[in-house]
């Protein structure tokens, strides 16, 4: 675990340290995967599309590495460009090395994915979580690194409360933060997944999805309180049965202790009557 470095000057401290990079050609085995990149789905046609260009006009812009602590090029920037060179067949990719650390490298490939808007909203949220466990950053010292207030990345990180699949299916579907943040209101993966069936069925807008979860919230709360009255019925019922069950063994306490007593019970619809007739001597 690196030791955390922070000079606290944002974007401009870690992305000046690309300008001070020079370029090499490497083979694709020799660059090792970014441990940190944040990027975590990469659409197929699209990368086809850029293979293709790559095959006919090489990569125009390079990827970046930098070198590790065994000295071997790891990637920083510039993995869908690397997979397209791969599926491209080339045998050189052109890369600019960069002289950071683990850390710098983690906030270079963030910063960049989301000035082009790359990421999810997802995607974002695991990304600034993974940084901030893995360099014990809060979420302040990580917002003033990357050029974001402490409430935007508290904002994304409520996200993660959401199951795996219910974050799936926003990844998959390209839903907005909006879009998932109106999810956050209800605590049932089970419902949190027919909102969103119904969100792609008929393409609702944040809106709509706000209302549609309002009336699930507002239908659930109704049926919580229709069960709560059926419960408090039965238990009202189920006490009635016990005062009743206890005047019949009072009376039954009196004949066992040599107590003459006369009883008559009327079970009626409304109401149970005891009348007990108990000689003075």
């Amino acid at each position: 675990m690196l030791e955390k470095k922070l000079s606290f000057m944002g974007i401009g401290r870690v992305l000046k340290k690309k300008k001070d990079g020079y370029i090499v050609y490497l083979h694709p085995d020799e660059i090792l995967k970014n441990p940190n990149q944040p990027r975590k789905v990469f659409d197929t046609k699209a990368l086809t599309e850029l293979s293709e260009s790559i095959r006919n006009h090489g990569v125009i812009q390079p990827v970046n590495v930098r070198k590790n602590k065994e000295g071997k090029y790891e990637l920083i920037t510039g993995e869908r460009r690397l997979r397209a060179a791969i599926m491209a067949g080339l045998d050189r990719i052109p890369c600019v090395v960069i002289d950071v650390d683990e850390l710098d490298s983690a906030l270079i490939a963030l910063i960049e994915n989301l000035q082009r808007e790359d990421l999810n909203c997802i995607e974002e949220a695991e990304a600034y979580e993974q940084i901030m466990k893995r360099y014990k950053m809060t979420q302040e010292e990580l917002g003033m690194e990357i050029g974001k207030s402490q409430a935007a990345i508290a904002n994304k990180i409520r996200l993660l409360r959401l199951s795996p699949m219910v974050k799936t299916v926003i990844m998959n579907h390209h839903l907005s933060e909006r879009h998932a943040r109106c999810l956050l209101q209800i605590d049932n993966e089970e419902d949190q997944l027919k909102i969103l069936r119904k969100v792609r069925e008929n393409n609702l807008n944040v809106q709509e999805t706000e209302m549609l979860v309002k009336d699930m919230t507002r239908n659930f709360v109704a049926g919580h309180k229709k069960a709560n009255l059926r419960k408090k019925e039965k238990s009202a019922v189920m006490d009635i049965r016990i005062f009743v069950n206890t005047v019949k063994q009072a009376i039954d306490m009196m004949v066992k202790s040599g107590i003459d007593a006369e009883t008559i019970q009327t079970d009626n619809d409304e109401y149970y009557e005891f009348i007990v007739k108990i000689p003075k001597t």
